[in-house]
């Protein structure tokens, strides 16, 4: 008998998460889907992690482990991503988990809709309290009341309407391969241009309202020392957004939302850092930063937030001592 292809590959990257890569395995081998290979990427790890999923891996023959040198969580997913043979594509991080049955109505939305994405909400796991915490991942309310349907149809900036990460979404294998859509080798916001790449151009997203996936917080990581050391990050991943628009022809119509979800973003990284790298990341806007994203010489009635556009003009204007004592 010949071997069936899996309906889903679910890629984990893996770096030093043993207190919770079990829960994580757990909910992908309990799938109510079971036809789907799970490619689990050991991005380096120091810790048990790597012996945790060679465990995995001699108990279910639907486990592959692979290994590379410490390199990211975007290099570990386009490893897995180049041998993926699914129909379609999940993206799970190593610390959060899946509702059991999430594989199987995501799958099956995007073949009754002919998606080449769906997305799906999610809540946030408080690990240090153990519970639950709802969150709006999805501006459901900027979606039509049909699917499957194009941006065009939605009622926000498309770069607003879904967050910019891979594990509330299940995508087509053949339209992630045929369009080149790659994650970046960077250590933050790797999967930004993914997912909204994805966006930009599929012609048809569907989506799920139920709470399939759960982003595990407070897992006591390194990530805000991570952040520090890589503030850059979010630059680099609009400016590759930025060019993907460009390429596909399409900067004319998305220019002002680029722009709009530029300032957005900027602010946010701004306002998340602490003072030494904060500064970095103030003078190098003012520097280079702020015109390459294009966010010079706008008048306020092309932002979409007045309160940003007064935060914009006062790093154009300011000091970073008068900007932080203001």
């Amino acid at each position: 008998m010949s071997e069936t292809r899996p309906l889903v590959s679910v890629i984990i990257p893996v770096y030093n998460v043993e207190d919770y890569l079990r829960p994580c395995v757990d909910s992908v081998l309990a799938q109510t889907l079971e036809n789907i290979e799970v490619i689990a990427v050991d991005d380096g790890s120091t810790d048990g992690s790597l012996a945790i999923l060679r465990e995995y891996a001699e108990k279910d023959a639907r486990v592959t482990v692979l290994t590379q040198k410490n390199g990211s969580a975007g290099m570990a997913r386009n490893t897995g991503l180049a041998v993926a043979t699914g129909e379609t594509l999940s993206f799970l991080d190593s610390d959060d988990f899946f509702e059991l049955n999430m594989l199987e109505k995501a799958y099956n939305k995007l073949k009754e809709t002919k998606a080449q994405f769906v997305a799906f909400d999610s809540d946030l796991y408080l690990n240090d309290e153990q519970k639950y915490k709802a969150a709006k991942h999805i501006d459901k309310d900027a979606l039509p009341p049909w699917e499957p349907f194009h941006r065009r149809a939605m009622t926000n900036n498309p770069f607003r309407v879904f967050i910019g990460w891979a594990w509330d979404k299940l995508y087509d294998t053949d339209f992630v391969k045929s369009n080149q859509l790659t994650f970046q080798v960077q250590r933050t916001t790797n999967d930004m241009a993914f997912v909204f790449s994805a966006v930009v151009i599929a012609e048809r997203i569907a989506w799920i309202d139920e709470k399939l996936a759960h982003h595990r917080k407070n897992v006591g990581s390194s990530l805000s020392n991570t952040r520090e050391n890589s503030w850059h990050c979010y630059h680099d991943a609009l400016i590759r957004v930025r060019d993907f628009v460009r390429d596909r022809g399409l900067w004319s119509e998305l220019e002002q939302d680029f722009v709009n979800y530029a300032l957005h973003a900027t602010l946010w990284n701004l306002g998340s850092l602490a003072p030494a790298t904060q500064e970095k990341l103030f003078n190098r806007l003012k520097e280079e930063w702020l015109e390459e994203f294009g966010l010079m010489n706008r008048p306020e009635s092309y932002f979409d937030n007045p309160r940003d556009y007064q935060k914009l003009l006062q790093i154009q204007k300011m000091s970073y001592a008068q900007y932080t004592h203001q």
